[in-house]
């Protein structure tokens, strides 16, 4: 029964009928027309797909054209090497296999780390505050066996600050520091030099403003000694050893002008400091010497001050009767001198001792109130002597002592001035002969000095007694005095 059943299949197969031919037909014609339908979105597809990478080319070509000036750059299309140059580098310097928290060498001898400076400017210098500020290119030298690595051609790799926060580096900070930054313009200045057996340079651009402890007894003449102080702030002798790299040459400067002082030397120093809690420490020092231009105060200072000295001696040459010119003169210049003291102590710190300016504007000051002293002196004898010979009967009875001092040097209608009477020329026409001693004064012994002392007498009667000739004696006495203070002063200071 099985072979006859599958024997008339076989033959079913072989002979198929009318209905299964049509069927086969149709589902031949779906699939053709499905092909013809599909076909134009695959060749649509395919050009999309093509033009899309032509405009990726020419973009990129147009880009690189650009940069490089019209010059395509092949290389420009291959992957870029530096994606991954930090992690490459990091596993060149074996840092996850170190602490580096630690310092090299740790529990060994003390890590000599060399230092060397260059100058770039010096900004400013505060007598005010009394400090100055630097801007510097601080170097470190040290050697790390940690950060060593094979190198074919020994040649150092250069880094910035992003590795710099990953390593162990000397951490020295400038002592009496009161502000200090790292410039970060356009980035943080900060570089990081590695050789391949350990050397490492690591250099850094600083602007700090520190303590200068000055002293202005000889100012504006005087001349400064500042310094810049390195050390390390956690690390004492015993780990870490701080040092000039090449000794004296280690310290470079720049052309460096200052407004108000001269450099005259910069050299390097070496020290130890000691705190009692944490033990001895190396310091280095960075010592400068600037001297005080004194053109600028000669300008400001002395010459005004010569000046207004000067000034006050042109009322001994005008008529003692002259008060209001005389007193305003005198006023005038005692005022212009507390102005130029005033002036010049807004612009120093408040020291509690005497500066060489003081001396010199203070002494000037003196000079300028004694000349109103003066013509006080001679308005006052001037007074007295004509009253004495008002009483003596001496001037004219019309005279009146009031209308001769209101004299201004001026002339008015409503006051009439009786000219003085002719006085002698010499005074031995109006001295009187002194009596005689008596016969029971005690001769003089040998050796007595009362002459001298009734000679000074009688010339001060004299003076008090002709005030004009106070004056006279002033245009000689003060332009003297004032030249002997000067030698004296400029020879002391200078």
């Amino acid at each position: 029964m099985i072979l006859v059943q599958r024997k008339r299949a076989a033959s079913s197969r072989r002979n198929p009928g009318p209905q299964a031919s049509a069927m086969d037909f149709a589902l031949t014609t779906l699939r053709l027309m499905c092909l013809a339908w599909l076909w134009p979105v695959a060749l649509l597809k395919g050009s999309n797909t093509q033009n899309q990478r032509r405009h990726k080319d020419v973009y990129l070509g147009e880009n690189t054209r650009h940069k490089h000036g019209g010059r395509i750059d092949l290389k420009m299309k291959k992957s870029d090497s530096t994606k991954s140059l930090l992690i490459k580098s990091e596993q060149l310097l074996r840092i996850e296999d170190h602490d580096f928290a630690m310092r090299p060498g740790f529990g060994g001898s003390a890590i000599p780390v060399g230092i060397d400076v260059q100058v770039e400017s010096i900004d400013s210098i505060s007598e005010v505050n009394m400090d100055f500020t630097m801007t510097l290119y601080l170097r470190h030298y040290w050697q790390d066996d940690r950060l060593a690595f094979p190198s074919s051609n020994n040649k150092s790799r250069t880094f910035d600050a992003r590795l710099v926060k990953k390593i162990w580096v000397p951490d020295v900070f400038f002592v009496h520091s009161k502000r200090s930054f790292i410039h970060d313009t356009t980035m943080e200045n900060i570089m990081l030099r590695v050789y391949p057996d350990g050397n490492i340079l690591y250099s850094v651009r600083i602007t700090v403003t520190a303590l200068c402890s000055m002293d202005f007894s000889r100012f504006p003449l005087d001349t400064q000694n500042c310094s810049l102080e390195l050390e390390s702030y956690a690390y004492n002798e015993n780990d870490l050893m701080l040092y000039w790299k090449n000794g004296n040459d280690s310290l470079r400067t720049d052309e460096i002008a200052l407004s108000q002082f001269f450099i005259e030397e910069f050299h390097p120093s070496y020290g130890l400091a000691f705190y009692s809690s944490t033990g001895w420490y190396n310091r280095l020092y960075i010592n400068f010497i600037l001297r005080r231009h004194i053109f600028f105060f000669m300008l400001q200072t002395y010459f005004p001050t010569m000046l207004m000295v000067m000034l006050s001696w042109v009322s001994f040459w005008i008529d003692r009767r002259a008060v209001p010119a005389r007193v305003s003169l005198g006023i005038t210049t005692v005022l212009t001198m507390t102005t130029i003291i005033t002036g010049v102590s807004a612009s120093m710190p408040q020291v509690s001792y005497v500066k060489a300016v003081d001396i010199y504007l203070w002494a000037s000051f003196l000079f300028v109130f004694l000349s109103v002293i003066e013509y006080a002196a001679v308005n006052y004898f001037t007074t007295v002597e004509e009253m004495k010979k008002l009483q003596k009967g001496k001037l004219p009875v019309p005279y009146n002592a009031s209308q001769a001092m209101a004299y201004d040097g001026c002339f008015h209608d409503d006051i009439d001035v009786s000219p003085f009477p002719e006085l002698p020329t010499t005074p031995s026409t109006t001295r009187t002969i002194p009596p005689r001693a008596s016969s029971t004064d005690p001769p003089p012994t040998e050796g007595t000095r009362l002459w001298r002392k009734r000679s000074v007498g009688k010339n001060l009667r004299f003076i008090m007694s002709n005030s004009y000739m106070i004056d006279s004696y002033s245009r000689i006495i003060f332009p003297v005095a004032y030249l002997l203070f000067n030698i004296i002063y400029w020879c002391i200071y200078s």
